[in-house]
């Protein structure tokens, strides 16, 4: 057991070298999604002003600190080009250096998933830091501490459905030559129903309480609402951690019968 986990742990550290490498990149992209952010507080504003000062029941700082903890969440769990290193890594044949390897292939990825999110993640913070002084004044975070306690086990849940969609797409290229498509719609759903555009509580009932049932809800709103306070409710919280391990092993089920499946119609030559 000591092994397998050492093991992952040097494929782990090794990402991690890897990914510090590129520290420049994702401290631009942390950069320029602050241009993002800024249009995001302007038009939140205008909204805020039309509604007398309130969202939904949120106030404008509730409504702007939703948004900063989405980007946070994007650079900390997000997957942003998984499912195109897999798809690579099958098309070249790059993958057949793990068929004969007591390395398992989801794991050696996720590893490097979460070496890539926490290089990114933490290189995040600096533009953030360097916005805070015009930021404070629009950031309301909940003062109750629980919201950590509740809202990690739904963040680390969150990068596994994440991750595991993204490794679902990347297998794909066992039956498809390109899944840009598959991808792309993915995105255009997760942004929609996984509260990227506006937040999802502004839905009407009925639409809410099926966005609650998909996936999407829980790969970024669901721990958002949760650190921002939009979701107090333990009974409600605990109702979320359940769908979202449900989803976590429907998708870990899939992966495993995508890979079991692809394999057989995958001709190792080199590698």
């Amino acid at each position: 057991m000591f092994a397998i986990f050492d093991k992952y742990r040097q494929v782990f550290l090794t990402g991690l070298q890897s990914n510090i490498v590129y520290r420049f990149n994702f401290a631009v992209r942390g950069f320029f999604s602050l241009f993002h952010l800024a249009a995001v507080v302007i038009l939140w504003s205008a909204a805020s002003l039309g509604g007398s000062g309130g969202l939904g029941g949120f106030s404008l700082g509730q409504t702007i600190t939703y948004f900063v903890t989405l980007l946070i969440l994007q650079f900390f769990i997000s997957a942003f080009n998984e499912d195109y290193q897999i798809s690579e890594e099958i098309r070249n044949g790059l993958i057949n250096q793990f068929l004969l390897k007591p390395i398992n292939y989801f794991a050696y990825r996720f590893s490097i998933f979460v070496a890539a999110r926490l290089v990114s993640g933490l290189v995040v913070i600096v533009p953030l830091l360097i916005a805070l002084p015009v930021l404070r004044e629009y950031l309301a975070f909940p003062h109750d501490y629980r919201v950590l306690l509740f809202g990690l086990p739904a963040m680390a849940m969150s990068a596994v459905i994440q991750f595991s969609i993204a490794y679902c797409f990347g297998l794909l290229s066992f039956w498809f030559l390109e899944i840009q498509g598959f991808v792309i719609l993915s995105m255009a759903l997760e942004t929609l129903l996984g509260g990227q555009m506006f937040p999802l509580d502004l839905l009407p009932e009925w639409a809410y309480a099926i966005a609650r049932c998909l996936p999407f809800y829980y790969q970024m709103y669901f721990p958002a609402a949760i650190f921002t306070g939009r979701l107090t409710d333990p009974t409600l919280i605990f109702q979320g951690y359940g769908i979202q391990a449900a989803w976590v092993i429907a998708l870990l089920l899939v992966n495993q019968l995508l890979w079991s499946r692809g394999l057989r119609r995958h001709t190792a030559v080199g590698g």
